[in-house]
């Protein structure tokens, strides 16, 4: 699986990206019968350069499969969580749409 990163109000570091690619490209062993070369887009970051309380780290991924395009949001107070939650969200959104497919 191919991973488009890109962040806002942050710096991509190695870390970050090798930790995007790991968890988000994970989701590629769910994919295998699904078809197609799969792209997924990522976006990660900080909200505000102000804020510092509260979810202020976000993640968002769109995969596009044949058929549908799954979106997750996901936000929290550390980057590494809010990508945890996105992955669970696409994780979640990729298992329904096969359980979809089974029965047509």
């Amino acid at each position: 699986m191919d991973t488009d990163i890109k962040t806002t109000n942050i710096e991509l570091t190695p870390s970050i990206a090798a930790y995007i690619e790991d968890k988000i490209g994970g989701l590629e062993k769910y994919l295998k019968r699904v078809g197609s070369p799969h792209v997924v887009h990522v976006e990660a970051g900080k909200n505000t350069k102000h804020h510092r309380h509260g979810p202020v780290m976000f993640c968002h991924a769109h995969l596009s499969i044949p058929g549908a395009t799954l979106h997750a949001k996901a936000e929290a107070n550390d980057l590494y969580a809010a990508i945890d939650l996105a992955r669970e969200e696409l994780e979640r959104q990729i298992v329904r749409y096969k359980e979809k497919k089974k029965r047509i």
